[in-house]
């Protein structure tokens, strides 16, 4: 009798229930219903648009740094307008996205006075994906940078030991005529949420992610997280940096005209993905028939919601 695998069982659940369930379980496990609101809107927009390694993937880390005190899921966040084009926020030990939020106005506002603005956030802990720090900005017409450190996990090029974090990028520009141009990529090969996701399945990673605990090459993920590291990246993520071409003050809705004759030149020229592509793909799946849950997941969630 031949061995089978087992049933996965699946479930469907809409977006905005799916935020409504995530700000429970935050606020059930010690954030304010402020913080709260805002990291399950970013949490649950992963998980829609098919970014699993920063969706639900997540909320043990949550919770986890939540019950030892790490992170402050309750901070005010402190706002200081420091000069004409510069604007510092004091995250008080808490999440970096509800100081964001508490600084957007203002920085909105000396974006579009000096054409150019600076956000440093600092006393901080980001623990989420980084585009949807940046996709509302191109949403109004901005094109928005973020960059985010991290813990050390990464040999950079030509070094035997970890040294850098994986240090994600994030750029989004707005588009004439659809979706802005977004990306959100590592520095390192691969992504560290994707290593844990492979690791957790058993699955096996494509060559050139990662080293062992000896500096030798591995495609196993569980060597990577246990003493091994992350390579830097190459490849089609240097590409996507040099789509970022500095605006002019000026330009208002020319620039994201050109942006969107960017697009056209870069299908013209057989690129056959966007950065951002599948994830718009996944987002409309999801809005068309839920988002798809694990019928465990989605128990397991409702029980850290319950009281």
């Amino acid at each position: 009798m031949s061995a089978q695998s087992p049933a996965v069982v699946t479930a469907f659940i809409s977006f905005t229930e799916l935020v409504g369930l995530l700000q429970r379980i935050f606020v059930r496990h010690g954030t304010s219903p402020e913080v709260a609101a805002i990291l399950a809107q970013n949490c649950a927009s992963a998980e829609r648009d098919g970014a699993h390694s920063h969706g639900i993937f997540r909320i043990p880390g949550y919770l986890s740094t939540l019950a030892s005190g790490w992170v402050n899921g309750a901070a005010v966040p402190t706002v200081s307008d420091v000069a004409s084009g510069f604007v510092r926020v004091d995250a008080g030990n808490g999440f970096a996205q509800p100081a964001l939020a508490a600084a957007r106005g203002l920085l909105v506002s000396k974006a579009r006075s000096a054409g150019i603005a600076l956000l440093a956030i600092h006393n901080s802990h980001h623990f989420a994906a980084l585009w949807p720090d940046v996709e509302p900005f191109a949403e109004e017409g901005l094109v928005a940078l973020s960059v985010v450190n991290s813990m050390t996990c990464v040999v950079p090029h030509g070094a035997d030991r970890p040294l850098f974090g994986t240090n994600p990028i994030a750029f989004a520009a707005p588009q004439a005529d659809g979706a802005p141009i977004v990306f959100d990529l590592a520095t390192s090969a691969i992504a560290h949420g994707d290593v844990q996701i492979a690791a957790r399945k058993g699955e096996r990673l494509p060559p050139g992610m990662g080293v062992d605990s000896l500096g030798q090459p591995t495609q196993d993920p569980k060597a990577i997280l246990e003493g091994g590291a992350l390579l830097p990246f190459g490849g089609h993520k240097g590409s996507a940096l040099s789509m970022m071409v500095d605006p002019s003050k000026t330009a208002g809705q020319s620039f994201a005209e050109r942006s969107q004759e960017l697009v056209r030149q870069m299908h013209a020229a057989g690129l056959r993905r966007l950065p951002g592509d599948r994830r718009h793909r996944a987002r409309a799946k999801s809005q068309e028939a839920g988002i798809e849950l694990g019928a465990q997941e989605l128990r397991q969630l409702h029980e850290w919601a319950a009281d």
